[in-house]
């Protein structure tokens, strides 16, 4: 099959975590062809959606990962799988490409379903299983954020659309930030915040439970350093080798067949003690650490799942 990237620059990745580095060399190796370009290089013309970029050939050799051909413009109704693998944050622009990548359907599969990538954004999707999830508020307004804070006492403020721990904080009860964070957030975004009661479970760490087609493959844990909120791998989170519970596959037996349903063939869930944060469908991540912890071949069971709907009449 020939395959196209839209992620970001490859030469800065990290060939010993990038997921969509390990799905490009899983995908060389089952013989299939390789494109890749930048979002930037996304474009609408005349009733094509056309991309220019490189044909890639890629090998896990540090320094040497990538080599690519001459660039070229080509045009995506050409290619039998796209893949939409930037990383947020997911603004305008970013939207502005599922929208494009849409118009492919149905004679290439955009992976994940743009649409639902679009409609489904990691904090937001949660919200359909509230009895999963921690106590929440989604709000601009300071007033409606405070109460809630009087509410729960400790709790977690980020930015609705943030990712990677960026901006991440927490208020313990006694904590007089609220009014300055809020002035501070809103003085250079217009989006809403998001407000969750603290999880103390997060100190044995977040765990991360990837799912392809739908089921659970596995779970990797990442536990923050010490003094740390966050668990985040971008941000120090130390990745530790965890098992999936009963609570977990409870979790993903809810989730499993609407993430199906929508086309969203790699997702990533995070799970705090019990209680499901978020649904991460953008750019989730993960696998190279799943795979060196316990040998799970995420990428094999993700290219699977994507042949046999490739090879669906």
């Amino acid at each position: 099959m020939k395959i196209a990237f839209q992620m970001d620059p490859i030469g800065p990745i990290n060939i010993e975590a990038d997921s969509t580095f390990r799905i490009a060399l899983e995908a060389q190796a089952r013989g299939h062809e390789l494109f890749y370009y930048t979002p930037d290089k996304l474009a609408y013309q005349e009733g094509r959606i056309t991309a220019r970029g490189w044909p890639l050939r890629v090998q896990r050799v540090a320094g040497a990962h990538y080599t690519l051909g001459d660039e070229q413009e080509v045009d995506l109704a050409g290619f039998d799988v796209v893949w939409l693998r930037q990383d947020p944050p997911f603004d305008m622009f970013y939207i502005t490409t599922t929208h494009l990548l849409d118009r492919l359907a149905p004679t290439t599969l955009v992976v994940n379903n743009p649409f639902w990538v679009r409609n489904y954004p990691e904090k937001l999707l949660v919200l359909d299983f509230p009895d999963l999830t921690p106590p929440t508020t989604i709000a601009r307004d300071l007033q409606t954020i405070r109460a809630f804070k009087e509410k729960h006492g400790d709790v977690i403020l980020k930015p609705l659309y943030g990712n990677g721990g960026a901006g991440v904080f927490r208020l313990t009860p006694e904590d007089r930030n609220l009014s300055s964070l809020h002035e501070m957030f809103t003085g250079f975004s217009r989006e809403p915040l998001i407000v969750q009661k603290f999880l103390p479970a997060v100190s044995k760490g977040d765990k991360r439970v990837i799912l392809v087609d739908g089921a659970p493959v596995g779970a990797i844990n990442r536990v923050p350093q010490a003094g740390e909120t966050r668990s985040n791998m971008h941000v120090g989170g130390r990745p530790e080798k965890v098992a999936l519970t009963p609570r977990d596959l409870e979790i993903c037996a809810r989730i499993g067949p609407l993430l199906r349903e929508k086309g969203q063939i790699f997702v990533g869930i995070d799970v705090i003690g019990d209680y499901l944060t978020e649904i991460n469908v953008t750019s989730p991540t993960g696998i190279q650490e799943l795979e060196r912890f316990d040998g799970t071949n995420t990428a094999e069971l993700i290219w699977q799942a994507i042949e046999a709907k490739r090879a669906q009449p």
